[in-house]
Protein backbone atom coordinates (compact mmCIF):
# COMPACT_ATOMS: atom_id res chain seq x y z
CA UNK A 1 0.00 0.00 0.00
CA UNK A 2 1.27 3.27 -1.03
CA UNK A 3 2.32 5.91 1.96
CA UNK A 4 0.90 9.29 2.08
CA UNK A 5 1.95 12.55 3.61
CA UNK A 6 -0.23 15.51 3.35
CA UNK A 7 1.85 19.06 4.66
CA UNK A 8 0.56 22.64 5.14
CA UNK A 9 2.58 25.55 4.79
CA UNK A 10 2.74 28.68 6.05
CA UNK A 11 3.18 30.52 9.24
CA UNK A 12 -0.18 31.66 9.38
CA UNK A 13 -1.12 28.04 9.83
CA UNK A 14 1.58 26.87 12.36
CA UNK A 15 0.48 30.25 14.95
CA UNK A 16 -2.75 28.79 14.21
CA UNK A 17 -4.27 32.17 12.63
CA UNK A 18 -6.07 30.51 10.05
CA UNK A 19 -7.50 27.09 10.40
CA UNK A 20 -6.13 24.15 8.54
CA UNK A 21 -9.32 22.63 6.42
CA UNK A 22 -7.11 21.80 3.95
CA UNK A 23 -5.70 18.44 5.32
CA UNK A 24 -8.50 17.01 6.17
CA UNK A 25 -10.22 17.34 2.57
CA UNK A 26 -7.39 16.09 1.10
CA UNK A 27 -6.78 13.07 3.91
CA UNK A 28 -10.32 12.26 2.82
CA UNK A 29 -9.97 12.32 -1.18
CA UNK A 30 -6.75 10.38 -0.23
CA UNK A 31 -8.31 7.67 1.88
CA UNK A 32 -11.15 6.68 -0.85
CA UNK A 33 -8.18 5.69 -3.08
CA UNK A 34 -6.69 3.42 -1.16
CA UNK A 35 -3.95 5.95 -0.24
CA UNK A 36 -2.58 5.57 4.00
CA UNK A 37 -1.54 8.89 5.13
CA UNK A 38 0.27 8.62 7.79
CA UNK A 39 1.37 11.95 8.70
CA UNK A 40 -0.34 15.46 8.78
CA UNK A 41 2.61 18.40 9.46
CA UNK A 42 2.92 21.68 9.05
CA UNK A 43 6.03 23.99 8.66
CA UNK A 44 6.38 27.95 8.50
CA UNK A 45 7.67 30.67 5.98
CA UNK A 46 11.49 29.56 6.42
CA UNK A 47 13.30 28.50 3.63
CA UNK A 48 15.84 26.02 5.29
CA UNK A 49 12.50 24.95 7.17
CA UNK A 50 10.80 23.82 4.24
CA UNK A 51 13.45 22.42 2.37
CA UNK A 52 14.70 19.90 5.24
CA UNK A 53 10.90 19.26 5.78
CA UNK A 54 10.44 18.39 2.19
CA UNK A 55 13.49 15.94 2.26
CA UNK A 56 12.47 14.58 5.22
CA UNK A 57 9.21 13.40 3.07
CA UNK A 58 11.27 12.89 0.28
CA UNK A 59 12.62 10.04 2.25
CA UNK A 60 9.88 8.34 3.42
CA UNK A 61 6.52 8.38 1.62
CA UNK A 62 5.38 7.79 -1.98
CA UNK A 63 2.82 10.75 -2.60
CA UNK A 64 2.68 13.91 -0.27
CA UNK A 65 0.16 16.62 -1.19
CA UNK A 66 1.51 20.17 0.04
CA UNK A 67 0.16 22.94 -0.14
CA UNK A 68 0.68 26.83 0.42
CA UNK A 69 3.74 29.14 -0.99
CA UNK A 70 2.75 29.24 -4.02
CA UNK A 71 1.66 32.95 -4.52
CA UNK A 72 3.71 35.65 -6.19
CA UNK A 73 4.58 37.57 -2.39
CA UNK A 74 8.26 37.92 -0.98
CA UNK A 75 7.38 34.93 2.16
CA UNK A 76 6.12 32.42 -0.91
CA UNK A 77 8.67 29.56 -0.83
CA UNK A 78 7.72 26.65 -1.58
CA UNK A 79 8.82 25.90 -5.21
CA UNK A 80 12.02 27.46 -4.25
CA UNK A 81 12.67 25.33 -1.56
CA UNK A 82 11.40 22.12 -3.47
CA UNK A 83 14.06 23.17 -5.86
CA UNK A 84 16.57 22.94 -3.11
CA UNK A 85 15.81 19.74 -1.33
CA UNK A 86 16.20 18.67 -4.97
CA UNK A 87 19.16 20.03 -6.11
CA UNK A 88 18.24 21.57 -8.82
CA UNK A 89 17.37 25.28 -10.23
CA UNK A 90 14.14 27.06 -10.75
CA UNK A 91 13.48 27.68 -14.23
CA UNK A 92 10.22 29.75 -15.65
CA UNK A 93 7.90 27.43 -17.16
CA UNK A 94 5.87 28.33 -20.52
CA UNK A 95 2.72 26.48 -19.75
CA UNK A 96 2.60 28.08 -16.13
CA UNK A 97 3.24 31.18 -17.09
CA UNK A 98 0.51 31.03 -20.06
CA UNK A 99 -2.28 30.01 -17.79
CA UNK A 100 -1.15 33.19 -15.42
CA UNK A 101 -1.81 35.70 -18.02
CA UNK A 102 -5.33 34.01 -19.28
CA UNK A 103 -6.64 34.42 -15.64
CA UNK A 104 -5.75 38.03 -16.22
CA UNK A 105 -7.08 38.60 -19.30
CA UNK A 106 -10.40 37.11 -18.69
CA UNK A 107 -10.57 39.91 -15.75
CA UNK A 108 -8.88 42.51 -18.39
CA UNK A 109 -5.98 42.75 -16.64
CA UNK A 110 -1.90 42.44 -16.80
CA UNK A 111 0.42 39.78 -15.59
CA UNK A 112 2.88 41.38 -12.97
CA UNK A 113 6.35 40.64 -12.67
CA UNK A 114 5.37 39.48 -8.91
CA UNK A 115 3.21 37.21 -10.52
CA UNK A 116 5.12 35.96 -13.13
CA UNK A 117 7.27 34.63 -10.26
CA UNK A 118 4.50 31.99 -9.75
CA UNK A 119 5.59 30.44 -12.99
CA UNK A 120 9.16 29.92 -11.77
CA UNK A 121 9.25 25.78 -11.12
CA UNK A 122 11.82 23.58 -10.62
CA UNK A 123 13.57 21.83 -13.24
CA UNK A 124 11.67 19.03 -14.23
CA UNK A 125 8.70 19.86 -12.37
CA UNK A 126 5.35 19.14 -14.09
CA UNK A 127 3.01 21.84 -13.66
CA UNK A 128 -0.78 21.77 -12.40
CA UNK A 129 -2.72 24.61 -14.24
CA UNK A 130 -4.81 26.19 -11.46
CA UNK A 131 -8.28 27.14 -13.51
CA UNK A 132 -10.18 29.12 -9.95
CA UNK A 133 -6.61 31.79 -9.34
CA UNK A 134 -2.99 32.83 -10.26
CA UNK A 135 -1.19 29.94 -8.97
CA UNK A 136 -0.04 27.00 -10.63
CA UNK A 137 1.06 23.56 -8.71
CA UNK A 138 2.99 21.39 -9.69
CA UNK A 139 3.99 17.66 -9.58
CA UNK A 140 7.49 17.05 -8.73
CA UNK A 141 9.91 14.34 -7.74
CA UNK A 142 11.87 14.72 -4.33
CA UNK A 143 13.55 11.43 -3.14
CA UNK A 144 10.97 8.56 -3.16
CA UNK A 145 8.16 10.69 -3.42
CA UNK A 146 5.72 11.98 -6.15
CA UNK A 147 5.31 15.20 -4.56
CA UNK A 148 2.24 17.57 -5.18
CA UNK A 149 2.27 21.34 -4.63
CA UNK A 150 -0.94 22.58 -4.51
CA UNK A 151 -2.10 26.51 -3.26
CA UNK A 152 -3.18 27.24 0.17
CA UNK A 153 -6.44 29.12 -1.11
CA UNK A 154 -9.28 25.78 -0.75
CA UNK A 155 -11.09 26.58 -3.44
CA UNK A 156 -8.36 26.55 -5.53
CA UNK A 157 -6.38 23.32 -4.03
CA UNK A 158 -9.74 21.50 -3.94
CA UNK A 159 -10.32 21.77 -7.96
CA UNK A 160 -6.47 20.86 -8.64
CA UNK A 161 -6.94 18.14 -6.17
CA UNK A 162 -9.97 16.87 -7.83
CA UNK A 163 -9.29 17.63 -11.71
CA UNK A 164 -5.64 16.45 -11.85
CA UNK A 165 -4.23 15.30 -8.43
CA UNK A 166 -6.53 12.33 -7.73
CA UNK A 167 -6.34 11.17 -11.36
CA UNK A 168 -2.49 11.44 -11.55
CA UNK A 169 -2.06 9.42 -8.69
CA UNK A 170 -4.82 6.50 -9.70
CA UNK A 171 -2.97 6.06 -13.07
CA UNK A 172 -0.17 5.82 -10.95
CA UNK A 173 -0.53 3.45 -8.74
CA UNK A 174 -1.01 1.36 -11.81
CA UNK A 175 -3.70 -1.92 -12.57
CA UNK A 176 -2.64 -3.66 -9.35
CA UNK A 177 -3.69 -0.57 -6.46
CA UNK A 178 -4.82 -1.67 -3.72
CA UNK A 179 -8.55 -1.15 -3.39
CA UNK A 180 -9.73 -0.31 0.28
CA UNK A 181 -13.41 -1.38 1.51
CA UNK A 182 -14.96 0.42 4.56
CA UNK A 183 -17.90 -0.52 6.81
CA UNK A 184 -18.74 1.58 9.56
CA UNK A 185 -21.35 0.95 12.73
CA UNK A 186 -22.78 3.05 14.99
CA UNK A 187 -23.13 2.58 18.66
CA UNK A 188 -24.91 3.96 21.74
CA UNK A 189 -25.64 3.48 25.12
CA UNK A 190 -22.03 1.84 26.00
CA UNK A 191 -18.65 3.57 27.16
CA UNK A 192 -15.72 3.20 24.33
CA UNK A 193 -13.51 1.42 26.80
CA UNK A 194 -16.30 -1.39 27.23
CA UNK A 195 -16.93 -1.30 23.45
CA UNK A 196 -13.22 -2.10 23.25
CA UNK A 197 -13.39 -4.58 26.01
CA UNK A 198 -16.10 -6.33 23.75
CA UNK A 199 -14.58 -6.09 20.55
CA UNK A 200 -10.82 -7.28 21.91
CA UNK A 201 -10.42 -10.63 19.90
CA UNK A 202 -11.38 -8.72 16.72
CA UNK A 203 -7.72 -9.06 15.89
CA UNK A 204 -6.93 -12.43 16.36
CA UNK A 205 -9.98 -13.48 14.19
CA UNK A 206 -10.08 -10.78 11.22
CA UNK A 207 -6.33 -10.00 11.10
CA UNK A 208 -6.51 -8.92 7.76
CA UNK A 209 -9.11 -6.23 8.77
CA UNK A 210 -8.36 -2.84 11.08
CA UNK A 211 -10.68 -1.79 13.34
CA UNK A 212 -11.05 1.58 15.05
CA UNK A 213 -12.95 4.04 17.29
CA UNK A 214 -14.17 7.04 16.70
CA UNK A 215 -16.28 8.72 20.01
CA UNK A 216 -18.29 11.73 19.14
CA UNK A 217 -20.29 12.17 22.09
CA UNK A 218 -22.45 10.23 23.30
CA UNK A 219 -22.37 8.18 19.66
CA UNK A 220 -19.40 5.71 19.62
CA UNK A 221 -18.29 4.52 15.51
CA UNK A 222 -16.71 1.82 15.23
CA UNK A 223 -14.90 1.55 12.07
CA UNK A 224 -13.07 -0.91 9.95
CA UNK A 225 -10.98 -1.10 6.97
CA UNK A 226 -9.92 -3.63 4.51
CA UNK A 227 -7.16 -3.28 1.94
CA UNK A 228 -5.87 -5.25 -0.66
CA UNK A 229 -6.71 -6.26 -4.66
CA UNK A 230 -9.27 -8.60 -4.42
CA UNK A 231 -12.37 -6.66 -3.66
CA UNK A 232 -14.61 -10.04 -3.35
CA UNK A 233 -12.53 -11.32 -0.55
CA UNK A 234 -12.39 -8.24 1.16
CA UNK A 235 -16.36 -7.79 0.98
CA UNK A 236 -16.64 -11.35 2.68
CA UNK A 237 -14.40 -10.83 5.08
CA UNK A 238 -15.49 -7.04 6.19
CA UNK A 239 -18.91 -8.37 6.13
CA UNK A 240 -18.29 -11.66 8.57
CA UNK A 241 -16.61 -8.87 11.08
CA UNK A 242 -20.04 -6.72 11.24
CA UNK A 243 -21.97 -9.55 11.95
CA UNK A 244 -19.36 -10.61 14.91
CA UNK A 245 -19.43 -7.15 16.12
CA UNK A 246 -23.19 -7.10 15.87
CA UNK A 247 -23.41 -10.17 17.65
CA UNK A 248 -20.81 -8.80 20.49
CA UNK A 249 -22.57 -5.02 21.12
CA UNK A 250 -26.62 -6.38 20.69
CA UNK A 251 -28.33 -3.74 20.58
CA UNK A 252 -26.28 -0.82 21.26
CA UNK A 253 -25.61 -1.22 17.40
CA UNK A 254 -28.43 1.66 16.38
CA UNK A 255 -27.05 1.49 12.53
CA UNK A 256 -25.07 -1.18 10.27
CA UNK A 257 -24.44 1.37 7.51
CA UNK A 258 -22.80 4.40 10.43
CA UNK A 259 -25.45 6.53 10.24
CA UNK A 260 -26.92 8.99 12.80
CA UNK A 261 -29.29 8.38 15.28
CA UNK A 262 -32.01 10.62 13.64
CA UNK A 263 -30.77 9.49 9.97
CA UNK A 264 -31.52 5.91 11.47
CA UNK A 265 -34.76 6.59 12.83
CA UNK A 266 -36.03 8.72 9.54
CA UNK A 267 -35.65 5.36 7.45
CA UNK A 268 -37.72 3.13 10.05
CA UNK A 269 -40.44 6.11 10.13
CA UNK A 270 -40.73 6.40 6.33
CA UNK A 271 -40.82 2.36 5.91
CA UNK A 272 -43.12 2.43 8.56
CA UNK A 273 -45.56 5.25 7.62
CA UNK A 274 -45.25 6.73 10.75
CA UNK A 275 -45.57 9.95 11.74
CA UNK A 276 -44.35 12.29 15.11
CA UNK A 277 -44.51 14.93 17.33
CA UNK A 278 -42.40 16.16 20.02
CA UNK A 279 -43.20 17.65 23.89
CA UNK A 280 -39.77 18.99 25.12
CA UNK A 281 -38.51 19.60 28.48
CA UNK A 282 -35.21 19.33 29.61
CA UNK A 283 -34.07 18.79 26.07
CA UNK A 284 -35.14 22.54 24.79
CA UNK A 285 -35.78 21.75 21.27
CA UNK A 286 -32.65 19.43 20.42
CA UNK A 287 -35.16 16.62 19.78
CA UNK A 288 -36.40 18.25 17.29
CA UNK A 289 -33.66 19.31 15.88
CA UNK A 290 -32.40 16.37 15.35
CA UNK A 291 -35.41 14.78 13.85
CA UNK A 292 -35.47 17.69 11.16
CA UNK A 293 -32.06 18.10 10.52
CA UNK A 294 -32.84 14.75 8.11
CA UNK A 295 -34.04 15.48 4.56
CA UNK A 296 -37.55 14.56 3.83
CA UNK A 297 -38.32 15.47 7.55
CA UNK A 298 -41.34 17.05 6.53
CA UNK A 299 -43.02 13.52 5.54
CA UNK A 300 -42.70 12.47 9.01
CA UNK A 301 -42.50 14.86 11.70
CA UNK A 302 -45.86 16.63 11.67
CA UNK A 303 -45.31 19.36 15.54
CA UNK A 304 -43.19 20.15 18.12
CA UNK A 305 -43.47 22.10 21.78
CA UNK A 306 -41.12 22.84 24.18
CA UNK A 307 -43.19 22.47 27.12
CA UNK A 308 -40.68 23.45 29.79
CA UNK A 309 -43.23 25.21 32.42
CA UNK A 310 -45.81 23.48 34.22
CA UNK A 311 -48.42 25.81 32.65
CA UNK A 312 -47.30 24.51 29.28
CA UNK A 313 -47.53 21.03 30.53
CA UNK A 314 -50.73 21.81 31.31
CA UNK A 315 -52.64 24.25 28.90
CA UNK A 316 -50.87 23.19 25.75
CA UNK A 317 -50.89 19.01 26.17
CA UNK A 318 -53.13 18.77 28.38
CA UNK A 319 -50.93 17.55 31.30
CA UNK A 320 -53.31 17.23 34.92
CA UNK A 321 -52.84 19.84 37.74
CA UNK A 322 -53.18 16.47 39.82
CA UNK A 323 -50.50 14.49 37.95
CA UNK A 324 -48.02 18.06 38.46
CA UNK A 325 -48.87 17.81 41.88
CA UNK A 326 -48.82 14.72 43.19
CA UNK A 327 -45.59 13.29 41.11
CA UNK A 328 -44.33 16.08 39.54
CA UNK A 329 -42.99 17.40 36.31
CA UNK A 330 -40.09 15.09 36.60
CA UNK A 331 -42.10 11.61 36.44
CA UNK A 332 -43.00 8.71 34.62
CA UNK A 333 -46.99 10.13 35.17
CA UNK A 334 -46.05 12.82 33.48
CA UNK A 335 -44.22 12.13 30.84
CA UNK A 336 -46.79 9.91 29.45
CA UNK A 337 -49.28 12.39 29.26
CA UNK A 338 -46.96 14.55 27.46
CA UNK A 339 -46.75 12.12 25.11
CA UNK A 340 -50.20 10.97 25.27
CA UNK A 341 -50.97 15.14 24.96
CA UNK A 342 -48.79 15.94 22.05
CA UNK A 343 -49.80 12.98 20.22
CA UNK A 344 -53.49 14.17 20.37
CA UNK A 345 -53.15 17.51 19.40
CA UNK A 346 -51.20 16.54 16.60
CA UNK A 347 -52.75 13.49 14.85
CA UNK A 348 -49.72 11.92 15.03
CA UNK A 349 -49.14 7.98 15.09
CA UNK A 350 -46.51 8.09 17.64
CA UNK A 351 -45.71 10.81 20.61
CA UNK A 352 -42.55 11.37 22.53
CA UNK A 353 -41.73 13.70 25.53
CA UNK A 354 -38.71 14.37 27.85
CA UNK A 355 -38.56 15.77 31.03
CA UNK A 356 -35.87 15.74 33.09
CA UNK A 357 -32.89 17.27 35.31
CA UNK A 358 -30.01 18.17 32.73
CA UNK A 359 -28.66 20.65 35.74
CA UNK A 360 -26.11 21.62 37.13
CA UNK A 361 -28.40 22.37 39.90
CA UNK A 362 -32.06 21.18 40.57
CA UNK A 363 -31.52 17.44 41.34
CA UNK A 364 -32.68 15.81 44.70
CA UNK A 365 -31.99 12.74 46.38
CA UNK A 366 -34.45 10.76 44.70
CA UNK A 367 -34.19 12.57 41.21
CA UNK A 368 -30.58 13.70 41.00
CA UNK A 369 -28.97 15.81 38.14
CA UNK A 370 -28.92 13.35 35.11
CA UNK A 371 -32.36 11.76 35.69
CA UNK A 372 -34.73 12.25 32.32
CA UNK A 373 -37.89 10.34 32.14
CA UNK A 374 -38.92 9.73 28.26
CA UNK A 375 -42.68 8.82 27.18
CA UNK A 376 -43.67 6.98 24.32
CA UNK A 377 -47.14 7.30 22.64
CA UNK A 378 -48.46 4.94 20.34
CA UNK A 379 -51.77 3.46 19.39
CA UNK A 380 -52.70 1.37 22.20
CA UNK A 381 -50.07 1.84 24.83
CA UNK A 382 -48.13 4.54 26.10
CA UNK A 383 -44.46 3.65 27.79
CA UNK A 384 -42.45 5.53 29.78
CA UNK A 385 -38.55 5.47 30.29
CA UNK A 386 -36.48 6.40 33.22
CA UNK A 387 -32.69 7.13 32.27
CA UNK A 388 -30.31 8.17 34.73
CA UNK A 389 -27.05 9.86 33.19
CA UNK A 390 -23.59 10.31 34.96
CA UNK A 391 -22.91 13.33 34.04
CA UNK A 392 -23.76 16.74 36.04
CA UNK A 393 -22.83 19.28 32.95
CA UNK A 394 -25.70 20.59 31.35
CA UNK A 395 -24.77 20.20 27.83
CA UNK A 396 -23.93 16.88 27.52
CA UNK A 397 -27.28 16.21 29.88
CA UNK A 398 -28.98 17.75 27.18
CA UNK A 399 -27.48 15.93 24.55
CA UNK A 400 -27.69 12.17 25.88
CA UNK A 401 -31.05 12.84 26.73
CA UNK A 402 -31.83 13.53 23.37
CA UNK A 403 -30.11 10.63 22.04
CA UNK A 404 -31.73 8.33 24.56
CA UNK A 405 -35.01 9.31 23.75
CA UNK A 406 -34.53 8.66 19.88
CA UNK A 407 -32.79 5.31 20.79
CA UNK A 408 -36.26 4.71 22.67
CA UNK A 409 -38.11 5.33 19.51
CA UNK A 410 -36.40 3.32 17.41
CA UNK A 411 -36.50 0.10 19.47
CA UNK A 412 -39.69 0.91 19.76
CA UNK A 413 -40.24 1.36 15.81
CA UNK A 414 -38.24 -1.88 14.97
CA UNK A 415 -40.76 -3.85 17.41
Amino acid sequence: MMIGEILSTGDEICLGAVIDSNSAHIAVSLDEIGIQVTRHSCVGDDMDELAAVFSEIGSRADIAVITGGLGPTIDDLSAEAAAKAAGVDLQLDQNAEKSIEMYFAKFSRKMSGSDAKQAMLPVGAIPILNTAGTAPGFIFHIGRCRCYFLPGVPKEMENMLSESVVPDILSFQGVDKNIPLRKQLSVFGLPEALVNEKLKSFESLFPNVKLGMLARFPVITVKMTAIGTDRANLTDEIEKAVRWIAEKLGDKVFSLEGRSMEAEIASLLVKNKTTIAVAESCTGGLVSHLLTNVPGSSDYFLFSGVTYSNDAKKNVLGVSEETLQIYGAVSEETVMEMADGVRRISGATCGLATSGIAGPTGGTDGKPVGTVWIGISLPGKTLGYRFNSPFKERLSNKQIFAICALDLLRKKLKE
